[in-house]
């Protein structure tokens, strides 16, 4: 299993915690990992390239390539969305919000921090 996680989009101003949840062929970035702590080296280099402050999707996958995700793991995304949150913070923290345990998710066009925060780590 590995991690595949999309760059999330802050699309209302007015909610500033809102954050969409674009299926992998959507999404304006990608990142495929094999452990759980290297999606924090990809949120790094994110900072340099979106904007200090960004949200993130991730979900633990079976795919060996990002290029050539299965057509099923789109499908699911784009119908239930990815369960963890990891929003970016001044500071260089990153806030983990973890849906998986949560029976109620909030759907993928009404995504805020409503979740609460696995851990908070120093990227």
């Amino acid at each position: 299993m590995r991690w595949l996680m999309s760059l999330g989009e802050r699309t209302r101003p007015d909610a500033p915690t809102y954050a969409e949840d674009p299926a992998p062929d959507q999404a304006r970035a990608l990142a495929l990992v094999d452990d759980f702590g290297h999606l924090f080296t990809v949120l790094k280099e994110w900072r340099r390239e979106y904007g200090e402050e960004l949200t993130a999707w991730a979900v633990q996958v079976e795919a060996d390539d990002v290029e050539k995700l299965p057509a099923e793991l789109i499908e699911q995304w784009a119908w239930e969305g990815a369960p963890v949150r990891l929003d970016t913070e001044r500071g260089g923290y990153v806030k983990v919000s973890d849906y998986r345990e949560v029976s109620v998710r909030p759907g993928v066009s009404a995504r805020t921090t409503t979740g609460l925060p696995l851990w908070t780590a120093a990227s």
